[in-house]
């Protein structure tokens, strides 16, 4: 590209040379013949190197215009070679990772939407089946054959809930009222309410918290969400007599919130994506969309989440948060 700008910027210089002359600015040598033929020269020269140079660039440009076009009509597959100067090296490379970003952003929420779906028929399929037994006289409509749909109903709502949460958080629109809280009283209220459930099961539930632990600073009503998913969570897979324990700890500007089980454990190949959205084991009976919610509230308050899990240990949940700064 120097050389032909040099040669270009040489042809440019002979024919004002010869513009000149022909105007008598500059006198009319004998080697003005020898200007204009070596002005002639370098003006083909030019022309020549520039056709070299566009049919080097035709080939590139019109393979990102031919990308570019296919993308549009909805080919999220689309991809262009990594060709040309570097500019349009770096030009198809961008091109390429965005069409592949797009790919896996359709495939994700053709995904969404099909979990979902299934998430829905399950609960729609049994009221309209009690229902229709109902009206058709086949189950009389008491509180006995009414409960089915009550039941289904408050899956839906809690569904529906969860989708908006995740949503929100999602978006960046999860709007949180922050205030400090105590860490023991958080987990108390929350095994406390959790005891009945634990207590049929046969699970045992207990904590401890350290003494000089910080408060946080979070939303309430969003960190007893968390929490009590955790526990939830873990007394679905916990096993009868077995153990489940809240823990909290300080570090640094961060309070660790553990909670642990020693049940069976998450099956190695899900736990890389425990925490992404309709993730459930085999024998899951919820949505699977309870870890993603405390994932995305966790975030949203500029924490972390993580987890740790063995058939021998059982599994660790650790949610990380900021703690009140000390005066």
């Amino acid at each position: 590209m120097g050389l032909a700008l040099l040669v270009f910027l040489s042809a440019i210089f002979g024919v004002v040379w010869l513009l000149l002359s022909a105007f008598g600015v500059v006198s009319s040598a004998p080697f003005d013949t020898a200007v204009a033929v070596t002005a002639l020269v370098l003006g083909g020269v030019a022309v020549g190197v520039a056709i070299l140079v566009l049919r080097r660039l035709a080939a590139p440009v019109g393979a990102l215009v031919e990308g570019a076009h296919r993308i549009e009509a909805g080919d999220l597959s689309a991809r262009v070679p990594v060709r040309g100067p570097s500019d349009l090296r770096s030009l198809a490379r961008a091109m390429n990772e965005m069409s592949g970003r797009l790919e896996a952003e359709e495939t994700r929420r053709r995904s969404v939407l099909a979990d979902i779906a299934h998430e829905l028929r399950t609960p729609l399929s049994i009221i309209r089946g009690q229902a229709e037994a109902i009206t058709d006289g086949i189950y009389p409509a008491d509180a006995e054959h009414m409960a089915p749909i009550v039941s289904a109903t408050e899956a839906l709502e809690m569904l529906v809930n969860d989708l908006s949460t995740l949503t929100l958080a999602e978006s960046g629109a999860l709007r949180l009222h922050r205030e400090p809280i105590d860490v023991a009283v958080l987990v108390n209220e929350t095994l406390d309410a959790f005891g009945a459930e634990a207590r049929a099961a046969g699970v045992k539930l207990t904590e401890h918290v350290d003494i000089n632990i910080p408060a946080i600073d979070a939303d309430p009503g969003r960190m007893r969400g968390v929490l009590g998913n955790l526990v939830s969570n873990a007394l679905a897979h916990a096993r009868a007599g077995g153990t489940i324990r809240v823990e909290g700890v300080a570090a640094g500007g961060w309070v660790l919130l553990t909670v642990r089980d020693d049940g069976s454990g998450i099956p190695a190949e899900l736990l890389p994506r425990v925490f992404d959205r309709f993730v459930k084991g085999p024998s899951s009976t919820g949505s699977g969309l309870g870890l993603a919610i405390v994932r995305d509230v966790v975030e949203a308050h500029g924490g972390s989440v993580s987890a740790t899990s063995t058939q021998a240990d059982g599994t660790a949940i650790v949610i990380k948060v900021p703690a009140v700064p000390a005066r």
